[in-house]
């Protein structure tokens, strides 16, 4: 696994908005920096937490965390994912790069905030972002350095949370 600082630049929005949430958290992608923050975080206050992953390194990784808060999943096919809930915070950082505008979008109206990651324009043509955004009432875009993470919300106002 090789790591980059950019693997961590989504934290400070994620965990802002984890403290200032309630319900249950989806992760879409496991990660070496995501994935054991949210555990702990959840962990403490019974928070469901439930990450699902494709990707048999990660889910390796992420399968230590397993509890009775947090579920780890294996996700053959992202389209099977169920929409039977509402979720405080989803965070999308899933692969193929191009299923997270896709998965956006299909939670539009599941989630109080939707965290994307890598949202810089020059990863447009990847990620394909510009899909969703008509999707969602409102946006913040939050930059560290050279690295933006986007919150998407159908629900609550970027505006009134300071970040």
């Amino acid at each position: 696994m090789k790591f980059s600082k950019r693997m961590s630049s989504h934290l400070p929005v994620l965990l802002k908005l984890v403290l200032e949430t309630k319900g249950p958290i989806l992760e879409l992608g496991s990660g070496v920096f995501s994935t054991p923050l949210l555990h702990w975080l959840c962990a403490k206050n019974k928070r469901e937490l439930v990450t699902c992953e494709n990707d048999a390194e990660f889910f390796q990784m992420a399968k230590q965390y397993q509890s009775r808060n947090h579920h780890i999943v294996f996700i053959n096919n992202w389209d099977e994912i169920k929409l039977d809930k509402h979720w405080g915070v989803i965070l999308i950082d899933n692969r193929p790069e191009f299923r997270r505008a896709v998965d956006a979008i299909k939670f539009k109206n599941n989630a109080d905030f939707i965290i994307l990651t890598d949202t810089e324009e020059k990863y447009e043509p990847v990620f394909e972002y510009k899909r969703a955004w008509p999707h969602f009432h409102y946006r913040y875009d939050d930059v560290q350095g050279n690295f933006r993470t986007t919150v998407v919300s159908n629900f609550r106002n970027l505006d009134k949370i300071s970040f």
